[in-house]
């Protein structure tokens, strides 16, 4: 009967120490899970602090560059502002020159005016001959607008307007030559003068004021055997210059 009792109580006492080994085991294992998840979770918190400030960082960023970006959009639509304003400018700048130029030549279009006696130098007759003779006066005091050519004699119309010319013919006197000049444009005869005396100095003249066209040409001819004389007083003289234009 004891013997009974106590193998009962070592079978207890076993069982027991059985029973209390196990769940020692069991908390072990369940307190080194908690640990592994405890640490995992802290790691992912870090990361997730990491993630968060490279963001706000990349925002900032990502800010910066858009306000960067709306600056220079910013900047290049004022480039475009100020390229149009300066293409505005030269455009209005070639306008105006263009104008002044226009100006300026029309200025000097409208300044036309010349006088010329017949010698450059010396003194005597020119003529007679038997048919009108070109005459070319060639002792220039004034070509303003270069319209009269001093190697031709003749004057060529700058611009469509009304002239006046004036011209003098003189010469000594002679019982069978006469002095004399007719007016010509463009191979029409206008006006003459002409004179016959039989001694002494003589001298006639003549004036008109003609509508021209641009390129016409006025000049004088010799009258068919008749002579003129000039000398260092320039007695014989043609002379022109525009009224007004038309």
């Amino acid at each position: 009967m004891g013997t009974t009792v106590f193998g009962l109580l070592l079978l207890g006492c076993c069982l027991c120490g059985g029973k209390t080994k196990k769940s020692t085991t069991s908390v072990i294992s369940s307190d080194s899970q908690q640990y592994v998840h405890v640490v995992s979770l802290a790691q992912l918190s870090v990361k997730v602090n990491y993630l968060q400030r490279e963001n706000e960082a990349q925002a900032v960023k990502l800010r910066e560059l858009e306000q960067q970006k709306s600056q220079v959009d910013m900047l290049k639509t004022q480039l475009q502002a100020q390229a149009a304003a300066l293409a505005s400018l030269k455009a209005n700048s070639t306008i105006t020159e263009s104008k002044v130029e226009a100006l300026q030549k029309d200025v000097k279009v409208k300044q036309v005016a010349f006088s010329a006696s017949l010698l450059a130098s010396g003194h005597g007759f020119t003529g007679p001959y038997n048919a009108q003779t070109n005459l070319v006066f060639k002792h220039v005091t004034t070509n303003i607008g270069n319209a009269y050519n001093p190697h031709t004699g003749v004057f060529t119309a700058p611009v469509r307007g009304v002239y006046h010319f004036q011209f003098y013919v003189g010469a000594g006197g002679h019982a069978s030559i006469p002095s004399g000049a007719v007016l010509v444009k463009n191979g029409h005869h206008i006006f003459i003068a002409y004179e016959r005396q039989k001694s002494g100095y003589g001298s006639s003249s003549n004036g008109v004021s003609l509508l021209l066209e641009v390129g016409d040409v006025v000049f004088l001819h010799l009258w068919q055997n008749a002579r003129i004389y000039d000398d260092g007083n320039h007695h014989s003289t043609f002379s022109g210059h525009l009224l007004f234009t038309m």
